[in-house]
This record gives C-alpha cells, sequence and structure tokens, in this order.
C-alpha cells in the first residue's frame, strides 16, 4: 500500500470541512413539486443537511402534533432523520457512498416525507457526494512480467489495474513508472472512463545482460488531497518465443437476457498463435485486473475460449458487464495478449410490483364523509421501462378508490358514505399491474373495519303485543316477554327495557306489572280480579346505550281470561230473619199457577254465568216444577184434599263453569184457603243469599259478619251512652227530652245477645236520628243512649228495625210498636253482577231491587 492509503482516518473530519468550504452549502433543487440537496459522505451523526421546515413551508411548531416523520422500507437503515423541534434534516448514522451505491454515477438517496392532519406526502432527494477517502490499491503488491528478449521496441505490456471505489475525479487519476532505462508507461481509458496502465518497451532486451528488472507502479487519484497506491513489478526476461497469440478482434459485444440460466454460452473467444507446439498452443483466461463482480458471474474455459454464465444476472442492479480476457500460449516466455468483451443484459419483467402501506388510519367510522383518506400506498417495480411501469387499481364493489399523489403513490380514499350494519368490514383488495409482457401483478388485501355510529334506534319484533292472562294469577309470575332488535353493536346495541308512566284504573301502572330492564320479561305484581278489570294496556319502551340514546316504543295489550271463582249469588227470594223463605200458594191453584220465581246472579262472565235451575228436594215432586232457564216455579197439578198444607222445597242454581259451582234455596210453601194482602218472601228480602247456602264458606261469612257487627254496634252504644250522660247532666234531668229519644220498655236479654236485642234505627231521609235502646247487660229501666247518624248512615251495612217505645197519652194505635221477635237484619255486599249473561225478564225487577 502507499503512502496516502496508510494515513489514519483521523483526517476525515478536515478534508469533509475542507469539502463543504470547497462546494458551499447543501444545494436545494426545487424540481417538480420535490426539494434536492446535496452532501457529502462520512459526515459525522448530527451533521446538518438542511431545513425542511423552512424549505417545505411548515409551522415547526405543529411538526411533533403532526406526526412528521420520514417513511422507509421496512428493514432499510435510516442514514438521514428529522428534529421535529426545529424541522432540520440531520445525518443519523456514518453514510459511505460506496456502500450505499456500489454501481458507479450519481447516489442518490430517496426521502418520503410524512405529516398527517391532514395527510400530506413529500419526496426529497439528498446526492450523497463522493469524497476522496479510499486510496488506489492493486490486486497485489508484487505482479511479475514475463517479457521475452526478442519483444519489439514499442511492445506494449498490459499491466494490473489499481482499484479506488471513490468515483469522478476521486478516482484512479494516473499511473506514474518509477525511472529505468528499459520501459515506459502509457496510460489508455476505457469506455466507462477508468483508467489502466500499460508498460512500453523502449530498449531491447538482453536475457545474458539481465535477467530482471523492478520498477515501481504507482496509482495515483485526483482527489484533494491526493492519495496513491504501488505495486512492485518484477519483469522476468524470456527467452524467444517470438509469436504471441492474436484474438480476432481487440473487441466483442453481446447481449444476453437477464434471465438466462446458469451455464449459457455467452461467447466463443478466438485466438490464434504461429508458433508451433507448446508456444501456439493458447491458454484463455480473465486478466488480472477484471472486477470480482466478473469473476462470480462468469467462467472462461481455458482450452476452449467459451465464456459461460456462472452467477445470475440482475438487469437492475447492472445492465453492462466489461470482461477482459487474455490469451496466452504455453511456450516459454508466453506473452499475454488481451481482448474486451462487453456483455450488454437485456431487461426482463421479473420483478413484480411491490405494494407498500406507508400510512394506514383504521378503523374507519361509519358516517365519515366521501373523500376521508384511509391508506397511503407506494408502488415499486424494480425493472426499467414499460416492465417498470405500473398501474394501481381497487377491487369493484368497494366503496373506495384509488387517488394518484405522486409517481408511483396513491392515497386509499371513501367515494361513499359507509353504513356498519350492511357492510362491517371491508377487505379491499389493490392490484398492482406492471406494463411488461407478459404483465407480473401484484395483489394486496387491506382489511378496513368499520367502526359503529349510533344510528339506528331499537326496533320491536312485534307492532304490538296481546298477552291474554287468566285471574287469580299468582303475583310475580311471568307474563309474557318482549324483544327488540338494534342493528348497531357493542354499546350501541345494549338495549334496557322500561314502562312508561301511566295509571290503570287509578292506579299507577307500576302496581301491576313489571319488567325485567335486561331481558324484557314482564311480571305481574298483583292477582288480577276479571271481575273488576278485563284488560288494559301499557307502553314498554327499549332504549339502547348510544349517546345519544335512541329509543322505540310498543304497545302491550293485556287481557284477563275469566275464571269460574264466582258461585251463584240468589237475589231472591231472601230468608226472612235468617228462616227459611216462606211463601202462601191458594189451594184453588190451577196446573201452571206462578208460585214465585228464583232468581241469582253470577259475577263471572260467558258460560261461567249461565245460570240453571233445578228442584233438589221437594216434599212432593208431582207437585211443584222450575223452568230450567227462568226459575219460575209453577204448579204442575191442582192441590188435592191428602196433599200437606206444608211444602218443603230446595232449589239449586248451578252455572255453567268447569268445575260447576252452586247454590241452594230453601222455600217453604204454605198451602192456604185464600190469599192475605200481605208480600211473601219472594218479594222482599233482607239476608243474604249465603244464609240458604249449605256450604262452609257461608258459615264463614255469617261469622265474619257477626263479629264486625257487633264490634260496630257496641262502638255505636258507648259513644251514644256518653253523649246521652252528658246532656243529662246539662239539663240536670236524669230522663231523654221526648222529642230527642225514645226510650224502649225494659226486656230482658235474650240468649242470643244481640240477635234478641230490641234495637231501632228509622231516621227520616237526609235527618240525623236519634236511637235508644236498653242494655241487656244491665243499668236501671230506662236508660237512654243517644245515637246521631248522618245522613249516609242509609247505605251502611246495619239497617235496624223499627223501634219499640212505650205508649205514650198521645200514642193511640198500640199496634204500631214493633214485635219483640224482630231481629237485627244484615245486609253484605255482594259482587256486582256479570251483564254477559242477562237473567229472564220476569227476573229482572228482583235483580234491581238487589242492585239498589
Amino acid at each position: 500500500m502507499g503512502a496516502g492509503a496508510g494515513s489514519g482516518r483521523g483526517q476525515l473530519f478536515l478534508r469533509s470541512l475542507l469539502f463543504l468550504l470547497l462546494a458551499g452549502p447543501p444545494a436545494r433543487h426545487p424540481a417538480r413539486g420535490q426539494l434536492r440537496y446535496a452532501v457529502p459522505e462520512e459526515l459525522e451523526h448530527g451533521a446538518f443537511v438542511a431545513n425542511l421546515g423552512e424549505d417545505l413551508g411548515l409551522d415547526v411548531s405543529t411538526l411533533s402534533a403532526r406526526r412528521f416523520r420520514i417513511v422507509s422500507r421496512a428493514g432499510a437503515r435510516q442514514h438521514l432523520e428529522v428534529n421535529l423541534e426545529n424541522g432540520i434534516l440531520f445525518v443519523n448514522e456514518r453514510i459511505d457512498r460506496e456502500e450505499v451505491c456500489e454501481a458507479g454515477g450519481t447516489c442518490l438517496l430517496h426521502l418520503q416525507l410524512l405529516v398527517e392532519s391532514p395527510l400530506e406526502l413529500y419526496r426529497v432527494e439528498v446526492e450523497v457526494l463522493d469524497i476522496n477517502d479510499h486510496a488506489p490499491t492493486f490486486p497485489w503488491q508484487e505482479y511479475v512480467l514475463e517479457v521475452a528478449e526478442s519483444a519489439v521496441l514499442g511492445a506494449r505490456f498490459p499491466l494490473e489495474s489499481a482499484q479506488d471505489p471513490d468515483v469522478g475525479t476521486n478516482s484512479v487519476h494516473t499511473y506514474r513508472l518509477s525511472p529505468n532505462g528499459f520501459f515506459s508507461l502509457e496510460v489508455q481509458t476505457r469506455s466507462d472512463a477508468s483508467k489502466f496502465a500499460e508498460l512500453v518497451l523502449e530498449r531491447a532486451l538482453d536475457r545474458e545482460q539481465q535477467r530482471v528488472h523492478r520498477v515501481l507502479l504507482t496509482a495515483l487519484d485526483g482527489g484533494v488531497p491526493e492519495r496513491s497506491g504501488t505495486a512492485h513489478i518484477l519483469v522476468t526476461v524470456l527467452d524467444a518465443n517470438d509469436n504471441v497469440p492474436a484474438f480476432d478482434q481487440p473487441s466483442y459485444g453481446v447481449s444476453l437476457p437477464e434471465d438466462a440460466p446458469a451455464g449459457t454460452l455467452v461467447i466463443q473467444l478466438n485466438a490464434t498463435d504461429l508458433d508451433e507446439g507448446p508456444n501456439g498452443e493458447i491458454e484463455y483466461s480473465f486478466s488480472g485486473h477484471a472486477p470480482p463482480r466478473v469473476r462470480e458471474l462468469f467462467h472462461v474455459e481455458p482450452r476452449s475460449g467459451q465464456v459461460l454464465l456462472k452467477g445470475r444476472l440482475d438487469y437492475e442492479r447492472a445492465s453492462l458487464h466489461e470482461l477482459y480476457v487474455q490469451a496466452k500460449d504455453r511456450g516459454p516466455s508466453a506473452v499475454a495478449v488481451h481482448c474486451r468483451v462487453l456483455v450488454h443484459l437485456l431487461d426482463v419483467n421479473d420483478n413484480a410490483p411491490e405494494v407498500t402501506l406507508t400510512s394506514v388510519s383504521t378503523p374507519v367510522l361509519e358516517d365519515a364523509p366521501p373523500g376521508t383518506v384511509i391508506a397511503v400506498i407506494s408502488v415499486l417495480d424494480r425493472d426499467s421501462g414499460d416492465n417498470g411501469r405500473v398501474s394501481c387499481e381497487v377491487g369493484p364493489n368497494v366503496p373506495f378508490e384509488l387517488r394518484s399523489s405522486f409517481r408511483n403513490y396513491y392515497t386509499l380514499v371513501t367515494t361513499q358514505a359507509l353504513d356498519r350494519e350492511v357492510v362491517p368490514e371491508y377487505n379491499v383488495s389493490i392490484t398492482a399491474r406492471d406494463m411488461g409482457s407478459p404483465a407480473l401483478l401484484t395483489r394486496s388485501t387491506l382489511t378496513i373495519p368499520v367502526s359503529d355510529v349510533n344510528d339506528n334506534a331499537p326496533r320491536f319484533l312485534q307492532p304490538s303485543y296481546s298477552v291474554y292472562v287468566m285471574e287469580n294469577n299468582a303475583p310475580g309470575a311471568s307474563i309474557c316477554s318482549v324483544s327488540a332488535l338494534d342493528p348497531d353493536c357493542q354499546q350501541n346495541a345494549y338495549l334496557s327495557y322500561s314502562i312508561a308512566d301511566g295509571h290503570i284504573h287509578g292506579m299507577p301502572v307500576g302496581t301491576y306489572v313489571s319488567i325485567n330492564s335486561d331481558s324484557g320479561h314482564m311480571y305481574a305484581l298483583r292477582s288480577l280480579d276479571y271481575e273488576q278489570i278485563r284488560s288494559f294496556q301499557i307502553q314498554v319502551q327499549a332504549q339502547d346505550a348510544g349517546f345519544p340514546p335512541l329509543s322505540a316504543n310498543v304497545t302491550v295489550h293485556i287481557f284477563v281470561l275469566d275464571q269460574n271463582d264466582n258461585a251463584p249469588v240468589i237475589v231472591s227470594p231472601m230468608p226472612r230473619n235468617g228462616s227459611v223463605a216462606t211463601e202462601l200458594v191458594p189451594r184453588s191453584a190451577r196446573p201452571g199457577y206462578l208460585v214465585g220465581t228464583v232468581s241469582a246472579v253470577d259475577a263471572d262472565a260467558g258460560l261461567n254465568s249461565r245460570l240453571s235451575y233445578q228442584l233438589l228436594q221437594a216434599t212432593d215432586f208431582t207437585l211443584f216444577s222450575v223452568e230450567p232457564d227462568t226459575g219460575e216455579l209453577r204448579t204442575l197439578r191442582s192441590f188435592l184434599e191428602q196433599d200437606a198444607s206444608r211444602q218443603q222445597l230446595v232449589v239449586q242454581v248451578r252455572d255453567g263453569g268447569q268445575p260447576a259451582l252452586s247454590a241452594t234455596v230453601s222455600l217453604l210453601l204454605s198451602v192456604v184457603e185464600t190469599m192475605p194482602q200481605t208480600l211473601s218472601d219472594f218479594s222482599e228480602f233482607s239476608l243474604p243469599p249465603e244464609v240458604s247456602s249449605s256450604s262452609p264458606l257461608t258459615l264463614y261469612l255469617l261469622v265474619s259478619l257477626g263479629s264486625i257487627s257487633f264490634t260496630f254496634l257496641l262502638a255505636i252504644l258507648i259513644l251514644t251512652a256518653i253523649r246521652c250522660r252528658g246532656e243529662r247532666r246539662s239539663r240536670q234531668g236524669d230522663s231523654c227530652s221526648p222529642p230527642r229519644c225514645h226510650c224502649c220498655p225494659g226486656s230482658r236479654p235474650s240468649s242470643d245477645g244481640l240477635k234478641t236485642s230490641n234495637l231501632t234505627a228509622q231516621p227520616p231521609a237526609g235527618t240525623t236520628a236519634a236511637t235508644c235502646l236498653d242494655v241487656p247487660a244491665g243499668g236501671p229501666p230506662g236508660y237512654c243512649y243517644k245515637v246521631c247518624l248522618g245522613p249516609e248512615s242509609a247505605q251502611s251495612d246495619f239497617m235496624f228495625l223499627k223501634p219499640c217505645s212505650p205508649l205514650r197519652n198521645n200514642e193511640k194505635d198500640p199496634g204500631k210498636r214493633s214485635r219483640p221477635d224482630q231481629h237485627l237484619q244484615v245486609s253484605k255486599e255482594a259482587k256486582q253482577p256479570n251483564t254477559d249473561w242477562l237473567p229472564p225478564s220476569t227476573q229482572r225487577p228482583a235483580l234491581k231491587r238487589y242492585q239498589t
């Protein structure tokens, strides 16, 4: 190695500084919307290249927020970087031009700069300028050259060329030969402007005088400062072999497709030697200055002169290969002759386009407007000409398109509004196709999910719901389920159910039904009674959890179905004073004589309220009959002398339900010769029909009503006694005032308690009455209690008979006093009869009195 090659790399910074001073600041060349800069190689980390923020007109303060960055291919080295604080492009790592650009010529770094919000793309080219950082080198430090003593003056002997990785003026510029008396040096230039040296014989050689000549060959480059490399040439003088091989022509040219397989014959070389024997036998080989790349790709057969393809060619890496082949005979003092072979490669469309997704913004909102940028796509084809021209397109039937921003750069944008409920995800096929023949293409699939927006309200599966619930249902039981669908997803599709506020028969709807907010199951909160409420409707709302929330309503009609839960209630005849109902029948009655009509009502509906009458028991079944539909009691025949004067009958009333419910009434018919002018028990009634019923429920009702009546009556007696005592004290008298109090004659308490007590209440309509009674439990006779009852007392469940008072001086009719055997009459409020089944016309007067 020369002295220049031995210099240390410590002077690299000084040389770079000198280069910058001579070349000036980095150049910026705007051309067709692009920026171009120049920077020398081997600069240290952090060296200034350019102010991109200023040159691109960007606001430096927003570079970091807009994610200003250099987009590079995966795996590529990042030689340059951008400072986001000031927008300066600086050297990130040392750039070796010989490493970055293997081939000679201009070395460019292509940068793609990307900035978001809005998305913008810039292209910057940075030319790496060569500096003289390499000294020329020779393949060998000592080179042996054999020259026949018979060599003629002017004979030329090609020498090994020096290699310098630098380019331009920094490459090998010239050669220099040390002073000697036999040889001179002549420098030649190849087609690629490279230099090589030839040794020219200037004086005849004489092997007997000097067998070896030593000269020093120096290779110099054109850089500043100048670098050099040396090699020692040992010239050995051989005995005469006075003929050298000769090629047919000094230069050859051949074309070869780049996809030629290994072993392909490139060219057949032919050289001739006029000598005979070993001096005429020729061997072929690469010359000493053949580059290593050539030796990797090609092979020369030593005996045949065939140049064969050894490696794989690549037009995109090098389109021309220059081969130097030498021919040398096998005789003593053989002299090698050289020829040049230029191998031109033909481009073949062997590189499919490469598709790179530079930036992807996914997922995309379904309400994104047309023209929204989804991705930035770059395509690259390493072929040349038409083989490297690429067109890019997206698949059909997708709401996206490609727009070209720069050469081989595209943006994928939306063309219409999206709807996630129709298509939740798009698989967009991007096809890049070159113009070669045959054309090569590359398909890349980009998955674009569509994010949901709450743009769909819930929708119920039915426009309305009809629910049928059997009465007497268990509280808390499920009665139905409503369901709604929301085509949105995730939170926007989560539904909650609720019941709208309202009232049913004056009560909040929430006291009747409830709903599970998650499942939509509805539950009855109370037991429903068909006789009180037959149907009602509610509004159910389904609301999603989106923002803002959307909702939908549906009407739920709830129909209560009747159940046979009410037994018939006998309205007429009503037993008098708790005894059997009685009726008088004239003995002269003819067959078909209407004795009376048994009337009953049923609070149920439909078949459950359809009543039928039958004679269950009779003293003589041949004497009376009951119409099944009307309940009319008629005679079947005329009375005979032997017929009993008292006929006991039991009539049963049965409804049409399943199972059927029934009620009975006992009748006592007295056969008389003449009919008195009194009403029968078929017209008047005071006790509820349950008295005649034989069911246990009747007994329970009577006991309950009796207990309640006794309690209420006792309270009235106490209050009356207290008030009468207070008035008596105020008047300073011991007796009641006649106009205000009527005292009943003293009587002994009966064994029946209140039933045998003489209790009287008969107030005029709209007035307050005073009531006096004799206290059975003790106290002085004639002690009076005054009970003041309001006008509404007439509607009370308790009714009192006419009082029994002692005769006063102005009372003349003793028959008007009440009978001591009169009893307390109690009427229990029954359910209103159902009008779905109307009784016959003959029963309606009694029914009206019952309802009144």
